[in-house]
């Protein structure tokens, strides 16, 4: 639960959508360093809600391969698209580009309506999300 915080601070959020969705892990000498939810949202279309690496193990190439995982084995279900939604700016915008996402839409001030606490980052508050998607099938 600790790892998921990371990546979506709202507990309430948080639990509101684990109990529907598959988790994946990243496990280095036996204890979890990375982590994801993902929820399906409608026939052969998945979202992933959150992924997160421990601080002590970011920058090591972990996250991109648990992005990679959860690709392929979502893949396997028979999805058609695999979304993701995040700020409009930062690493995580070029994170899930460098693995094949596609900007998609923008939800504009989504971060002030859904989030009590204001988000900042790099000394910015996050204001729009971007929605982002994997389309299985085509090329990147």
């Amino acid at each position: 639960m600790d790892l998921l915080l990371q990546a979506d601070p709202s507990e309430e959020k948080l639990k509101g959508y684990l109990p529907r969705s598959t988790c994946f892990a990243a496990w280095l000498d036996g204890l979890p360093v990375g982590a994801c939810a993902v929820i399906p949202t409608a026939e052969k279309v998945y979202e992933l809600m959150c992924i997160s690496v421990a601080p002590a193990h970011q920058q090591k190439g972990i996250g991109a391969r648990l992005l990679r995982h959860v690709i392929a084995e979502i893949g396997k279900l028979g999805a058609k698209q695999l979304t993701v939604g995040t700020g409009s700016f930062g690493y995580q915008l070029s994170f899930y580009q460098r693995q094949g996402f596609r900007v998609s839409s923008i939800d504009r001030d989504f971060f002030i309506k859904n989030y009590q606490v204001p988000i900042f980052e790099n000394g910015i508050q996050l204001r729009d999300m971007l929605r982002l998607t994997f389309d299985y099938g085509k090329s990147t």
